[in-house]
């Protein structure tokens, strides 16, 4: 029997998966990785870190399939956007102004280039790649990082030879190719895959005009000329990686994906029965939260990513909401508030979940009437916590809870906690509606993550949005993503799509209620809107005083 391998590199962890053929998971595993806050709003990792971590969860992964390693027909890395650094040698350049030489990582999250990309956005507007980018580049993508580090760290940029996101070092520390993934340049590098295959596929001028013509030199060797669609083969496994990884020399490996797209594709095959993966939404909720879903012909939405071309299936075009802080926010709110360390003892003495207490508390407050969503009727949170990705694109947002009281318990806690889970489903409301505007018609949203497993989650998700929620019974849908692309690089499954539909198996499905449940999430919902206007308003009534 064959099998495959799915490889993610999460934001805080690496983990390996062993997949069947059926998709079915043998046995997965996991190991944490470190990031590095030198000061508010930054984040770095070492990609040595990330690689030893994903060495041993692959080991440990095999050990527990109890699988050999000639058995294993392919293998798929995913990873987060995140920003490595390398010098001709291949060796990693620190993006660190201390100078610590092992941090080489500017992960996703980093937002020390909101300048540069506010930057961008003057000088280049109306520029067409900045059209696929919702009409606004991010901070968190790499061209206002890589502005940034030439400003800021000239020694640096001298001694970088080569840019990578961190799916595609991935795959290049792994097999030694210089073949990048088409789903990490367009998606996070402005390139347009519609232009071509090869360097053609970068708006030198666009590079001129923000300031790194540099780029452009030699057919963009620094960052790619060569380039795959998932499930196509990138390499194979060197010497060198196989026997960090434990898996034998010449294994096939597909191209890289970023981390959603890798939920997007172990989600959208899921038990589709009479809809078209076109009518269905991926969202990939995380540390932060991924809306992905594709069209026929490319749809422009404004404050959303897109449209990319054949970066999930071929031929087919995929626009990107998000947020940039999901479970990242839902772990804020909780440790900033008093009563968290009571019922975190309180969870670990009964070997329970904090979120499990959390509802348990709801459904006790809610009393005979039973009904916990109306319970923040006088509470409203404003999610901006870590900016707005979709579809305001303003990432100088910030966040608000509103109705507040002197209670500092475990009840006031809950409350919060519901209302955050509210905020980020509304979050996902306002995304539809944009797409929506520009004609795309979303009947189901199917879910992956670590917020898929939070019941209470996916209910408020269902309810708010007014459409069906369909949750994987695979329970490592991002991972399956990963293994579906290596076993399409092995040959053993002819392409992507018939891969998603053999593989991917059945879910559970959570209807939306309706009636009076949805009347107040409408009510709660212009609120959410009021005050994300309110926050802007404030925001210019003090640029208006410094004036």
């Amino acid at each position: 029997m064959k099998y495959y391998i799915g490889i993610d590199v999460g934001t805080g962890s690496a983990r390996a998966g062993v997949f069947d053929a059926t998709g079915t998971k043998v046995a997965a595993a996991s190991q944490n990785i470190e990031t590095h806050y030198p000061q508010a709003g930054w984040a770095e990792q070492s990609a040595d870190v990330i690689w030893t971590a994903v060495a041993a969860s692959v080991k440990q992964a095999m050990r527990l399939a109890r699988v050999t390693k000639d058995s294993v027909g392919g293998l798929g890395f995913d990873a987060t956007c995140s920003l490595v650094v390398t010098d001709a040698e291949g060796q990693g350049v620190s993006i660190n102004t201390k100078g610590r030489p092992d941090l080489d990582v500017i992960l996703w999250m980093d937002h020390r280039a909101l300048a540069d990309a506010a930057e961008i956005n003057r000088i280049a507007e109306g520029a067409e790649v900045l059209s696929h980018l919702g009409g606004r580049i991010s901070p968190e993508m790499e061209l206002p990082k890589l502005r940034w580090l030439k400003r800021e760290m000239p020694e640096q940029w001298a001694k970088a030879s080569r840019f990578w996101d961190l799916p595609d070092w991935l795959v290049h520390r792994a097999t030694g190719t210089q073949t990048r993934s088409l789903c990490s340049p367009v998606c996070k590098w402005t390139y347009l895959a519609h232009r071509g295959s090869g360097g053609e596929g970068w708006d030198d001028g666009f590079l001129d005009r923000i300031g790194l013509s540099e780029l452009a030199q030699d057919d963009h060797a620094a960052i790619g000329n060569s380039f795959a669609p998932a499930g196509a083969v990138a390499g194979k496994l060197n010497v060198r990686a196989a026997k960090e990884l434990g898996l034998a020399v010449g294994t096939p490996v597909s191209a890289g994906i970023i981390d959603a797209y890798a939920g997007a594709l172990g989600t959208l095959g899921v038990a589709l029965g009479n809809d078209e993966i076109t009518d269905r939404l991926a969202v990939i909720a995380g540390t932060s939260t991924c809306h992905i879903n594709v069209t026929k012909d490319p749809v422009f939405a404004p404050g959303v990513w897109g449209p990319y071309q054949s970066v999930l299936l071929p031929d087919l075009w995929a626009n990107e909401g998000g947020q940039s802080a999901a479970g990242a926010l839902i772990d804020c709110v909780l440790a900033r508030h008093g009563a968290t360390a009571e019922l975190s003892a309180q969870a670990k003495s009964q070997v329970a979940s904090i979120h499990a207490l959390l509802e348990d508390r709801l459904t006790a407050m809610a009393g005979t009437n039973g009904e916990t969503a109306t319970l923040t009727s006088g509470r409203h949170l404003q999610p901006d916590f870590h900016g707005n990705r979709s579809p305001l694109a303003e990432p100088w947002r910030q966040g608000a809870i509103s109705g507040l009281t002197l209670e500092t318990g475990v009840d006031d806690l809950a409350l919060d906690y519901l209302a955050a889970i509210q905020a980020l489903a509304y979050g996902t409301r306002h995304i539809l509606e944009v797409l929506e505007r520009q004609g795309v018609t979303i009947r189901a949203l199917v879910f992956s993550g670590g917020l898929a497993k939070n019941r209470l989650f996916l209910r408020e998700n269902a309810d708010a949005t007014g459409l069906r929620v369909v949750v994987p019974a695979q329970d490592e849908p991002v991972l399956l993503g990963c293994a579906i692309m290596g076993a399409v690089a092995s040959g053993d499954q002819k392409d992507v799509a018939g891969a998603m539909s053999s593989m991917s198996g059945s879910g559970k499905t959570i209807e939306p209620r309706g009636g009076k449940i949805a009347a107040y999430h409408d009510r709660k919902y212009r609120v959410f809107r009021r005050m994300q206007d309110d926050f802007a308003a404030y925001a210019e009534l003090m640029q208006s005083e410094k004036a």
